[in-house]
C-alpha cells in the first residue's frame, strides 16, 4: 500500500542527491577490523570530554531547572537575556529541563554528571510515561508528567567500579523491562523492571535501587563484561549485545544473541563474528518485499565501514546476506528502517564523515544516507539528505514517517522522511522541527561545530508527543512539536485512495503546509489533534482529504 503524509509544519527541505553504494574497501578494512579507527574515535571523545571536565563544563549543577518556554521566531528564551539559555528552535517548545546532578542523586561528583543514552516506556494500563536516563554513574528513572515535567523517581548505580568507559551507556526496552549495557568492563547488561516505578511516591525523594535485589536479571556472559550497545527484537524475544570487546574473541565483537524468554535468566544463544565488530544494529522479523526472506529473522548491522545484513534465524548458525559500503564512508555508526512492516528503505548515519571531511559531508554538514533494501543481497545507496547546520549526526529513530535524530551540538532534529519511497534521492525530505540543546556553538560559521558535544540521544515514541533528549554535558530536556506532521511511512494511517488524491503537482511544496494542530498556547495539554485520528467514518475521512487536495491544487 502506498502511504503518504498529509503535511508538515514549516518544512526546510534538505538537500538531496544521488549517491552510490560500493564494495567494501579491503585495503582499509583491516584498519577498521583491528579497532584502530574505533580507538581514534574514542580517544577524540575522551580528549574533548577531559577538556570540558578541566574547564568545569561538566559540572551540571550550574544549569538550573527550566520552565515551559514557547519557541517564538526561532528562539526559545528560557532565561531572557542569557545566551546560554537561549535555544534555537523550530516548531518545538521546551517543557522542562533537569540537570544530571539532580537526576544522579545521591552520587554527585563532577566527573559523574555526564549523560549518554535514553529510552522510554509507557505503562499500557495507566498510559503513564517513564524514561531511563543513561549516566556515567548509572541509570536514572523519571516520569514525564501530563504537563511535560520530569518527576525524579530513582537511580540504579553501575554494578562495578567506575572508569572513564562508564561514559558509554546504551539502554533499550523489552516489554516492561529496560536493558542497560555499558563499555565499562564487567558491567554486563542489567535488566530492570519499569513496573517498580508505578508505586513509588516522589514526595519521599528518589530511590536508590539495589544492584542486586532490584534488578530482574543480569546478563554477564560477555567476553569482558562490556558491550557498546544493546539491540532488542521484542517480537522474537531476544536481545543482541553488539560491539562487545575484544575483537579477537570468537564472536569478534559482532552479534551476541541473548534469550529473553525469561528475563530473570537471560542466556546466550550464539553469536556471529563473520564481519567482525558491529557498532549498532536493528533486528526485525522480515516483512519486506524480498520474498526469499519472508518470515526470517534479519539484522541490519552498522559495521564501521559497511551496512551488513544478516540472516539470524538460526542463532547458532547465522549468516551474512550482504556487506556493502558507500561513497563517503568513514565510520558507519547507526541507522533505522523507515517501516518495520515493509522493510524497503533504511536511513544510515556516519559519525566520522564530517570529522574527516569525507564525500558529501566534506563541508561539515551532517549527511544521512538513504538505502533501498528491497533486495537484501544487493542494497542500493540511492541518495542522501544534508542538514542545514554544521555538526555530526548521531542516533536516529524513525517513527511514523518522522526521523528523530540527535545531532550532538545541533540538538534534536526531526525530518519528514515519508517521501523517500517516492523520491529515494532524498530531495523531498524536509526538516520539520528542531530544538538546539547546545547554544555554545550557535554563532560559529555554519551554525555549529563538528564536535562531540550536546545531544547524545532522544526518545520520541510517547503518545503524548513529548520528546525527551539526553545531553552529554547538561542534563535532560523535554520538548514537544507544536505541529506534528509525518505518519506516512510506517503509520499505515492513510488508504491507497488517499495517497492518490494527495499526490499533487509537487509534494515538495507541501513541506510548507500544515494540517496537523495542537493546542500550542497551553503547556497543560499533552495531546495532538491530527484530523487523521478523529473517529470519522472512512468515507467522510476520504471526503475530507479530497477537499484538502482541491484546496492545494486550486488555492
Amino acid at each position: 500500500m502506498h502511504v503518504k503524509t498529509i503535511g508538515v509544519a514549516f518544512g526546510f527541505c534538505a538537500v538531496g542527491a544521488l549517491a552510490k553504494e560500493k564494495a567494501v574497501d579491503m585495503s582499509r578494512h583491516a584498519e577498521y577490523k583491528s579497532g584502530a579507527v574505533m580507538g581514534r574515535v574514542m580517544a577524540h571523545k575522551f580528549e574533548q570530554w577531559e577538556a570540558k571536565l578541566a574547564s568545569g563544563a561538566l559540572n551540571s549543577t550550574q544549569w538550573p531547572r527550566l520552565n515551559y518556554t514557547k519557541c517564538v521566531d526561532g528562539i526559545a528564551a528560557a532565561i531572557p537575556g542569557d545566551p546560554l539559555h537561549t535555544f534555537r528552535c523550530k516548531n518545538m517548545d521546551l517543557y522542562d529541563f533537569v540537570n544530571h546532578a539532580t537526576l544522579g542523586s545521591p552520587l554527585s561528583t563532577e566527573e559523574g554528571q555526564t549523560g549518554s543514552s535514553i529510552w522510554g516506556w509507557t505503562d499500557p494500563k495507566s498510559q503513564r510515561e517513564f524514561i531511563a536516563v543513561g549516566m556515567y554513574q548509572g541509570t536514572a528513572f523519571a516520569e514525564v508528567s501530563s504537563k511535560g515535567r520530569l518527576i525524579n523517581l530513582g537511580f540504579l548505580p553501575a554494578p562495578v567500579k567506575l572508569s572513564p568507559y562508564a561514559l558509554w551507556k546504551e539502554i533499550r526496552s523489552y516489554k516492561h523491562y529496560m536493558l542497560i549495557g555499558s563499555e565499562l568492563e564487567e558491567h554486563g547488561i542489567q535488566i530492570f523492571d519499569m513496573r517498580k516505578l508505578l508505586t513509588l511516591n516522589p514526595k519521599k525523594g528518589p530511590v536508590t535501587f539495589s544492584i542486586d535485589k532490584d534488578v530482574t536479571g543480569h546478563f554477564k556472559d560477555l567476553p569482558l563484561g562490556r558491550t557498546h550497545n544493546v539491540v532488542i527484537n521484542e517480537d522474537l524475544q531476544y536481545a543482541v549485545a553488539v560491539g562487545a570487546a575484544p575483537r579477537e574473541d570468537a564472536c569478534g565483537a559482532g552479534l551476541i544473541f541473548i534469550d529473553l524468554k525469561d528475563p530473570s535468566k537471560p542466556t546466550r544463544l550464539g553469536c556471529n563474528g563473520q564481519d567482525g565488530y558491529v557498532h549498532d544494529a536493528q533486528c526485525l522479523k522480515y516483512r519486506g518485499p524480498d520474498r526469499r526472506y519472508w518470515g526470517h529473522d534479519i539484522c541490519y548491522g552498522y559495521n564501521e565501514d559497511s551496512l551488513t545484513i544478516y540472516d539470524v534465524t538460526n542463532k547458532s548458525a547465522s549468516s551474512i546476506i550482504s556487506s556493502t559500503s558507500y561513497d563517503g564512508a568513514a565510520y558507519t555508526h547507526q541507522g533505522w528502517v523507515l517501516n518495520p512492516n515493509n522493510q524497503s528503505f533504511l536511513l544510515l548515519d556516519d559519525e566520522l564523515d564530517e570529522v574527516n571531511a569525507t564525500g558529501p559531508a566534506a563541508a561539515g554538514y551532517p549527511i544521512t544516507y538513504i538505502w533501498d533494501i528491497r533486495d537484501l543481497k544487493h542494497p542500493k545507496n540511492t541518495g542522501y539528505y544534508k542538514a542545514a547546520n554544521k555538526g555530526i549526526d548521531h542516533n536516529q529513530y524513525v517513527i511514523n514517517g518522522l526521523s528523530y535524530q540527535s545531532s550532538y551540538g545541533a540538538g534534536v532534529r526531526v525530518y519528514d522522511v515519508s517521501s523517500i519511497p517516492r523520491d529515494p534521492t532524498g530531495g523531498s525530505v524536509c526538516e520539520t522541527a528542531y530544538f538546539d540543546t547546545y547554544p555554545e556553538d550557535d554563532k560559529e560559521e555554519g551554525g555549529g561545530v563538528v564536535g562531540f558535544a550536546g545531544s547524545w540521544a532522544s526518545y520520541g515514541w510517547f503518545e503524548s508527543g513529548f520528546v525527551v533528549v539526553n545531553t552529554i554535558e547538561r542534563g535532560v530536556y523535554v520538548v514537544k512539536m507544536t505541529r506534528k506532521g509525518g505518519g506516512g511511512v510506517g503509520g499505515g494511517m492513510l488508504e491507497e485512495e488517499a495517497y492518490e488524491m494527495l499526490d499533487v503537482k509537487s509534494w515538495h511544496e507541501g513541506c510548507e503546509q500544515d494540517f496537523f494542530f495542537s493546542n500550542e498556547s497551553a503547556p497543560q495539554t499533552t495531546s495532538f489533534f491530527p484530523f487523521r485520528t478523529y473517529l470519522l467514518p472512512s468515507l467522510q475521512r476520504l471526503k475530507t482529504l479530497r477537499n484538502i487536495r482541491n484546496r492545494l491544487l486550486h488555492g
